[in-house]
Formats: C-alpha cells, sequence, structure tokens
C-alpha cells in the first residue's frame, strides 16, 4: 500500500512453486492539488518496476477518477519500462457495451455542464461554490492538462485488454491455490445510480445529469437564445461596483449586495448536486477484486464502490470444485479489506458490508486527512467508520497519513509504503 497521498496504489505479490511471483498492481494515483504529485508518483512507480522486476501480470484499472490514475500520466516513462500481460477494467469502457456507452455520455455531458457552471458562479463572485464544484471535478483530472480519459487510455496500451464483468468465472493463478473474483461493478444502472441509503431518492445522477444537461447547460451555452438580455445588454457583477446606479442601489454600503436583491448563482444550486452524483455515480463503476488465498482467506479490493455496488454482491454466487461460493461468503472470510473512498461514510455498508467481516485481520485505508480537509471533506475518514473498522480488524488499522506506533505485526511501515503479509 503505497503513501503517496490521498489515493490508491495497490501492488500485491503471490508467490509461485515454480515460477518467478505473481504480480497485480491495482491502481496508481493521487488527488490533484497534491504538493509534486508529479515527482511522489514517479518515485512510486519506480518503485513498483523494482520490487516487481519489470513484470506486472494483471493491471487493474478500477475507474475513470483521478487519484486512482494520475500516476499512469505522471509517471508515464516510468511505467513505459514495465511489461504488462493484462490489463483489467470494468464492463462500463467496454465500447461494444449498450449500457457503458450510456454511461458515458451521461458523464461526458455532465462534466461540460460542470465546467460552465463553475465558471458562471466565479464570473458571479460565487468562489466557494465554484471551488466546491472544482474539487468534484478535479476527480476527473478537470482542471489540469490531463484527464481520467487520457490515464485510462494510457493504461490500456499496456497490455491485453480484458472487460470484466460480475458474472464472469473466478480466475484460477496458474501454480498457486489463489482465485481471483469479479464481484462488481453491477451491469445494472439504478444499482450503479444507488450511492446512498435512500428509499426516497436513490437515483439522483441520472436524473440530475439529464436536468442539468436539458437546461443548465443551455442556459450557459452562449449561443442560447432564451436568455432575457443579449449579451451587449449584459454586464458583468465586478463592472457594477463601479458604476454610480449599481452602487446606489444594488450594492449598498461596503461593497456588499443587499441579499434579498440577489438572485446571482441560486439558479445553479443543482449544479453541486450533480457534481456529488456524478462522483458517487463514477464511485460505483467500480471494479471490485476479490482474492481467495489456499486457505479460504480473502483479500478485498473495493476502489470506491458504494451503496449500490455492494448491495448486488448479495446475489452472486459461483459452483467452484462442487462447492458454492457467493458474496457474502467472501466477505465473512475476508482478512484484510481496502476500504473504500478514503473511508467516506456512504462507501463501506454495514450489515451488508463489515459486519459479515468477522475474521477481519487489517483494514487499510488510502486517506490524507490534510488533504480532505483543505479539500472542504473535513469527515473523510469519517470517524465513526474507522472507529468500527478499529473494533472489526483484530490486526489493526492502517491509513496512508499515519504510521501506528507501536508497529503491528506483519506491517513493515516506510516514508514511502507499507509492506502487509499475509
Amino acid at each position: 500500500m503505497y503513501r503517496q497521498g490521498m489515493g490508491d496504489c495497490f501492488l500485491i505479490t503471490i508467490p509461485r512453486k515454480n515460477k518467478k511471483p505473481f504480480r497485480i498492481l491495482i491502481d496508481c494515483g493521487v488527488i490533484l492539488g497534491t504538493s509534486d504529485a508529479a515527482g511522489k508518483m514517479i518515485q512510486v512507480a519506480k518503485d513498483v518496476a523494482e520490487e516487481a522486476e519489470g513484470h506486472i501480470d494483471i493491471l487493474l484499472a478500477t475507474h475513470q477518477h483521478w487519484d486512482h490514475l494520475s500516476g499512469f500520466v505522471q509517471a508515464f516513462e516510468m511505467f513505459a519500462t514495465l511489461t504488462v500481460d493484462e490489463v483489467w477494467v470494468a464492463w462500463t469502457e467496454d465500447p461494444d457495451d449498450v449500457l457503458a456507452g450510456e454511461l458515458r455520455r451521461e458523464r461526458v455531458q455532465a462534466i461540460a455542464a460542470l465546467k460552465l457552471s463553475a465558471a458562471a458562479m466565479t464570473m458571479a463572485g460565487d468562489e466557494a461554490g465554484a471551488g466546491e464544484i472544482g474539487d468534484l471535478l478535479g476527480f476527473f483530472g478537470a482542471a489540469g492538462g490531463a484527464s481520467t480519459q487520457d490515464a485510462l487510455n494510457a493504461v490500456m496500451k499496456m497490455g491485453k485488454v480484458r472487460y470484466c464483468r460480475a458474472t464472469d468465472d473466478p480466475v484460477h493463478l496458474s501454480d498457486t491455490d489463489i482465485r481471483l473474483y469479479i464481484l462488481g461493478p453491477p451491469h445494472d444502472p439504478k444499482q450503479i445510480r444507488k450511492t446512498l441509503p435512500s428509499a426516497r431518492d436513490p437515483e439522483t445522477y441520472g436524473v440530475a445529469a439529464h436536468q442539468l444537461g436539458a437546461s443548465v447547460s443551455a442556459a450557459l451555452n452562449p449561443d442560447d437564445n432564451s436568455t432575457p438580455f443579449s449579451d451587449i445588454r449584459s454586464i458583468p457583477l465586478s463592472i457594477t461596483k463601479g458604476m454610480d446606479f449599481f452602487r446606489k442601489w444594488y450594492w449598498g454600503p461596503g461593497d456588499s449586495a443587499l441579499d434579498w436583491r440577489k438572485i446571482d448563482t441560486a439558479w445553479l444550486d443543482g449544479a453541486s448536486e450533480l457534481a456529488l452524483a456524478l462522483d458517487s455515480a463514477t464511485n460505483n463503476t467500480s471494479l471490485v477484486l476479490a482474492i481467495e488465498l489456499s486457505d479460504g482467506d480473502v483479500l478485498l479490493f473495493v476502489a470506491d464502490a458504494q451503496v449500490g455496488n455492494w448491495l448486488s454482491w448479495r446475489e452472486l454466487s459461483w459452483e467452484v470444485q462442487g462447492r458454492k461460493v457467493t458474496g457474502p461468503d467472501l466477505l465473512a472470510r475476508t482478512v484484510f479489506y481496502k476500504v473504500g473512498h478514503h473511508g467516506s461514510h456512504n462507501a463501506t455498508l454495514r450489515a451488508d458490508g463489515l459486519e459479515l467481516m468477522k475474521n477481519l485481520s487489517i483494514a487499510a485505508i488510502p486517506v490524507d486527512h490534510a488533504m480532505a480537509i483543505k479539500k472542504r471533506w473535513g469527515k473523510i475518514p469519517l470517524p465513526e467508520l474507522v472507529a468500527a473498522l478499529e473494533r472489526a480488524a483484530k490486526g489493526g488499522v492502517i491509513r496512508i497519513d499515519e504510521t501506528p506506533d507501536p508497529p503491528l505485526r506483519n506491517v513493515t511501515a516506510t516514508d514511502l509504503y507499507f509492506d502487509i503479509s499475509f
């Protein structure tokens, strides 16, 4: 578990009887705004290449968020030195999948609308609103030079691509007694859009995306003919501060506009909800991997899966050498849990999640709380969740931004990574 900041990067080494170790790399990124992000990712990529002896058997790119994929562009030259046998991505990236195409179009539409919304908020002086949307757009690399799509494209050129589905048969690794199970994402638009445990509004993303795309996006378009005033009769808000009429009737004393006169960006209130919904729905497209060890123990990597993704695992089952393996069964045998979405409130379920993990030994949270505060996400990680993880994980909880004191058994900590052995 690398300690590059707020982002995911895991290198799994599995011994083999008569060959070199089998290595799986899951994501490699850090959140936009991280100090010296490229330098840190180059350092991580260099260590991955050295530890893996230049070869990765399977590279997983779990979903299109910058904090999971940025390293593949920031440290492109270093990753280019690796040989990669297979690249696993979710079915949501399959160009021949109809639902995947629909989700991609919604994402592109929503990102475009949010960029326009943030620009309009900035013009109207709503720096806080624009900043909130900008922080969430940062998950897509939208405020930087490259995008998550650029990063994903780079990843998918590194090896033979496999589009993974939860209905796939488990993969038995050669020369080991280990199996890989794909748990998510579900091939169901309702479950993907179910990001909160709410019966009242379980599909916010789908509704919000279409509403904003049809109304706010159109209103923000410079070619829109439905605005009440043409461009030549519109006055930027900042200019009005120097005009006597507006200073007298609008701004009032102290250059502070009278609240009861202002509409400004109120009509863009839905943009913040859309940004959150887009972020959550993208999280719910996460590729989820369960690694079953020879003794039945399970290592669980959920990326940023949220409610609908988790709930879909209840229905999964496979026949393996005359025994039935189910989603809840894999959770019950989980000894290592990569905590979802930096420990946010809706990325670890209770009854259908953590409470099933009766054998949990280590919980690992890829979180940097100081960065979360900087991004206005003060409850990441959620204190109540951290407390529950500490109760459940018999071997302890590790997080990127803290070094355990005293050290945990079978966990070695350096400034660059935690090395966890099972």
